[in-house]
Order: C-alpha cells, then sequence, then structure tokens
C-alpha cells in the first residue's frame, strides 16, 4: 500500500498553538512528536511508501520532521492553494500505478489502538483488492454533533449523513450501526480515478489537466491558476455519496481527530486532580482544566472545567465544552492582527527565527540557520539591518564582497544592499538581527536568487 497523507488545514480549531503557517498536524504536543510524525511512523508499518500531499508553505516544515524521524525517501504534492480533499487525492492517484492501493489518511489524526487498526487495514485492503471503495466507521463512543455519520449494515454502506443535532446523535448511538466519519479511505488508484470520472467529472478532468501541466519532478508542484480551476468539493460529496462501489469496515480503534480543545484535554495526562500535566503550572485547589503552557508559570485558584492555552504572543480561556467557537476568535484574530498567520517562531526552509522585540521603527530576533543551509540573496527598501554572531561562524554576501563573521563580532547592512546569510559549517549559526528602518514587515523583501524556488 501506498499512504496518501493529507496534511491541509488553515491552523484555527487549535490556535493559539495552531497557526497557519503551523497547523495542529505539525505542533510537537504528544511527547515531542507532532500528529504528522505519529501519523507517518504508525503507517510506515503497513505501507511501503507515502505520498504526502501538503501546503507549499508547509513543505520544509514536512521536510524537516521527516528527516528527524530519519525517513527521506518521501514523495510530495504540493498545492499552492487548498480545494479540498477529492482534488488533493485525485491529483496524488494520477501520480500513481492504477493498481497501487492507497491508503488515504489525514495527518492530524490520533489512533491509540494500533492492533485493532492493524486488523481494520487488513480487512479494507481486503476489500480494495476486490475494486471497492473503502471507507473507516469509527464505533462512536458519545452522541457526538461535530461529525457526519455513516449508516452501514454490516461493511455494506446505506447512507451517509449530515452532522445531526443532539437528538438525532443519540438515535444514532442507541441504534448500534452508525459510525463517525473518519476521514480515511483504502482503494486502488484506478478504481478512484474511475469513480471520480463518472460522478465528477469536471473534478477529473481539470484535476488531469493541472497534473499534465505540472513538471515531472520530485516534488510534483502544481500550478496556481490550474489549482484555481479545479471544482472544489470533498471526497465524500465527489465521489463517495454517489458510488456503488462503496464499502465501510467498522473500526474500534481509539480515535480522535482532536478537532477541538476539549477533544485534546481527553487525550493529554491527568494529575490527580483532573489538570493537564504541566511542568510551568501552580495550581491551588483547582480541578479538570486543561492548562497548556511551556515557558511562562501559569498560576491558577478555585477554578474549575477551564481552558488556558499561554503561548508567546496570545492567551486563550474558555469554558470547557466552549472550545469548537476557538474557530470565531479567529475571525475577529484576523480583522486586526497576523496573530492567525505565524507564531513569534518562524519555520523557514533554513531554519527558524523568533521575534523578540518589535516597535513601530525596530524589530529584534533571533536567527537560526541551519548547517549547509542559505537565506535568499535578497535586499530590502525600508529597513537597516545589524547581525550579531552568537554562536558558529556566518559567511556573509554584501554586494560583491564576501567575509565570516564570528562569535562576538558583527556586521551591518544598509538599506537596498543586496546581501545574503550562510552556514557553511556543521553546527548551526544563531544570531542577533536588529532592524531598523520606516517599515519592518516580513514582506519588504526582494529575492534575486534563492535555493528554495520562493519569490
Amino acid at each position: 500500500m501506498n499512504n496518501i497523507i493529507l496534511c491541509g488545514g488553515n491552523g484555527t480549531r487549535l490556535w493559539p498553538i495552531s497557526r497557519t503557517l503551523m497547523p495542529k498536524q505539525f505542533v510537537k504536543i504528544f511527547n515531542n512528536q507532532s500528529l504528522f510524525q505519529l501519523t507517518v511512523k504508525r503507517n510506515s508499518k503497513f505501507c511501503k511508501d507515502s505520498f504526502i500531499v501538503s501546503n507549499t508553505e508547509q513543505y520544509f516544515l514536512a521536510i524537516d520532521q521527516l528527516e528527524s524521524l530519519n525517513i527521506k525517501n518521501s514523495k510530495f504534492l504540493l498545492e499552492p492553494i487548498g480545494r479540498n480533499t477529492a482534488p488533493a487525492i485525485a491529483l496524488s492517484c494520477m501520480a500513481l500505478d492504477r493498481e497501487e492501493i492507497v491508503l488515504v489518511t489525514p495527518s492530524d489524526h490520533l489512533i491509540k489502538n494500533e492492533e485493532e487498526y492493524k486488523k481494520v487495514l487488513k480487512k479494507a485492503k481486503e476489500l480494495a483488492e476486490d475494486n471497492y471503495l473503502v471507507t473507516f466507521g469509527i464505533a462512536p463512543t458519545s452522541a457526538e454533533t461535530g461529525f457526519g455519520y455513516i449508516e452501514a449494515d454490516g461493511f455494506n454502506v446505506k447512507a451517509f449523513h449530515e452532522k445531526p443535532n443532539k437528538t438525532t446523535a443519540k438515535k444514532y448511538l442507541d441504534a448500534g450501526n452508525y459510525y463517525w466519519n473518519s476521514g480515511m479511505f483504502c482503494f486502488k488508484a484506478g478504481v478512484f480515478l474511475d469513480e471520480l470520472k463518472e460522478y465528477s467529472p469536471k473534478i477529473y478532468n481539470a484535476s488531469l489537466i493541472a497534473y499534465k501541466n505540472s513538471a515531472n519532478i520530485s516534488p510534483i508542484k502544481i500550478e496556481k491558476n490550474d489549482m484555481l480551476n479545479i471544482p472544489e468539493d470533498s471526497i465524500d460529496y465527489a465521489v463517495m455519496e454517489k458510488s456503488k462501489r462503496v464499502k465501510v469496515v467498522p473500526s474500534n480503534i481509539n480515535w480522535s481527530d482532536l478537532g477541538s480543545f476539549d477533544a485534546l484535554y481527553d487525550e493529554l495526562e491527568k494529575d490527580k486532580n483532573g489538570n493537564t500535566k504541566n511542568s510551568k503550572h501552580i495550581s491551588i485547589d483547582s480541578k479538570n482544566n486543561l492548562v497548556y503552557g511551556e515557558k511562562r508559570v501559569i498560576t491558577t485558584i478555585d477554578i474549575e472545567d477551564l481552558i488556558i492555552v499561554d503561548s508567546d504572543d496570545a492567551l486563550l480561556i474558555s469554558k470547557k465544552g466552549s472550545s469548537q467557537k476557538v474557530k470565531d476568535v479567529v475571525k475577529e484574530v484576523k480583522k486586526s492582527t497576523k496573530l492567525h498567520e505565524v507564531h513569534l517562531t518562524a519555520h523557514r526552509p533554513w531554519g527558524t527565527y523568533t521575534v523578540l522585540l518589535e516597535d513601530e521603527r525596530f524589530k529584534i530576533k533571533t536567527i537560526v540557520v541551519k548547517p549547509n543551509k542559505r537565506l535568499s540573496l535578497q535586499k530590502h527598501f525600508h529597513r537597516n539591518e545589524h547581525w550579531i554572531v552568537v554562536s558558529g561562524t556566518a559567511t556573509v554576501t554584501v554586494g560583491e564582497d564576501k567575509y565570516l563573521v564570528r562569535p562576538n563580532e558583527s556586521t551591518y547592512i544598509k538599506m537596498g544592499e543586496i546581501h545574503r546569510l550562510e552556514n557553511e559549517g556543521k553546527i548551526p549559526v544563531v544570531l542577533i538581527e536588529a532592524q531598523v528602518g520606516e517599515y519592518t514587515g516580513e514582506d519588504d523583501i526582494v529575492r534575486l536568487e534563492d535555493d528554495f524556488k520562493r519569490v
């Protein structure tokens, strides 16, 4: 099998932990591992290859996390803009042999019963070999209103149902033959494409054009205009709810899509008072709280059933049971700030930067450049830059000059000068950058040459 891993998502449901450029699947929540890493590790036991569908912005983030797992041979398909799951899966299947059996999984789900998971995958593969489109129905543990449901008769799908209200969800739970729609699938690549062509020909045809226009290189990159021409739709609406070839495998695999902080609370380890374990949390008579924060000490007194999430630049406090409204908070945040997009620490293909202090006419950062990586050859129109090396040895290009800057040494980049920062050594280069000027936004950059093909 080939594991198609869908890495889409805009980082709204677990804000402020998750952001657009650091969505929840890449946040290292569980024992310093991300949901993406757990997904890759889990499915690598059953699949010979991984085929990762990612936003262009998150490609290097995924590469970094794969390298830390010592996995280097994964295939990538990069989307300039998301068009939902049907196009993403179609484009991936077009790059595979028609007889290849694929296991399609989101990158942000948690599965804890891997023994049962192994059994359901075996059954799904058997059905896929018989040319069925297989979906996985999660045995429900509560009358959940946040999921769609699959009505089943054994392995046969009777109907797909939209997210219900509480009364209907309770009826589904009591009936015993309704399952949560997991968003996981198994089928032959060619069978899926044939069904997509029959039931959603516009998606199929536009996807085929987009795929044929992509460069035959790794990673596969889809052109933005081609992507925009593909109708936006989910695999459920485009194919699964219309096809006559659909089967469902009931799955009791201890699954969670971690779609809210309430769901995250259920999965994190608790102390004797029901608070999530956190070395930074000092609790006085407080019970059953999710307290998430890694830097500042968080103290609570006489509170119960709250969600407290502390990040470098934003603090979220909510009642438990109300965390689905976080998406509404993000809508408000978007109106006046960029806090929905990126943390103070931003990941780049060459390393990271962290904003330490920012005002109207200056910004101070730490910059970490990985060994054998370099930033783009660039210039700025509105700021000067001062660089002070803390550790490692930086290779600096300014105009026609190229020189080394060692620890406790500094250099100065004038506004408008063409320059580049490079690490030719074997340890990371760490430096402090002070930007001074009338504008210090991240978009004040003109890239003249870039190893990572950014513009």
